[in-house]
């Protein structure tokens, strides 16, 4: 009988094949960034780096949720319970460690990712013959400045949107710099 008991479709060797494994993994991730996410980053966070599958990701979630050991915010992110937490402080070194730091590089770049597209919005607008992209580059509680660019194509549309949220303060560095001469 194998010891390892989930399913193990597009993990990479390394990754994680126990539910038990992917449950410590999740409590791990949110005691350490301590920040509540969203099941879709912390699908996104494990699957980015092939380290669990995603119905088992899911699963986990929930019977972590059933456990008492995350809870949903108001906004429907997780967060830490106090059993969590305890279970993240016993038991992640049974986790190997490149699983823990590949884990924890993702989640900083998805929280990254996903503070950049709460402060700068993007709207995708139909016109008679195309898309109008609108960017919002936000200095916090301000409109620094605003991008609108025409596409031909939805599927271009989504690309500037997607390409804009990976970093939206060298877009305006950029057209700042063009701007002033300072090139």
């Amino acid at each position: 009988m194998s010891p390892y008991d989930a399913f193990t479709a597009g993990v990479d060797p390394g990754g994680l094949r126990t539910k038990n494994d992917i449950r410590i993994l999740i409590c791990y991730i949110l005691e350490s960034v301590n920040a509540p996410l969203s099941g879709d980053d912390l699908a996104q966070i494990l699957q980015e780096k092939s380290l669990a599958n995603y119905f088992e990701i899911i699963d986990a979630i929930n019977a972590l949720i059933e456990k008492e050991n995350i809870q949903a915010d108001e906004n429907g992110d997780y967060l830490i319970c106090e059993t969590g937490r305890k279970i993240a402080d016993t038991l992640d070194t049974t986790l190997p460690l490149s699983v823990r730091d590949k884990a924890l590089e993702a989640a900083v770049t998805t929280m990254a990712r996903t503070r950049s597209e709460k402060e700068n919005k993007v709207e995708i607008i139909r016109e008679e013959k195309g898309f109008r992209v609108i960017c919002h580059i936000s200095g916090g509680d301000v409109d620094l400045m605003e991008i609108s660019i025409y596409v031909p194509h939805e599927k271009q549309a989504k690309m500037v949107k997607s390409n804009f949220h990976s970093n939206p303060g060298k877009i305006y560095e950029l057209i700042l710099n063009a701007l002033t001469g300072n090139l």
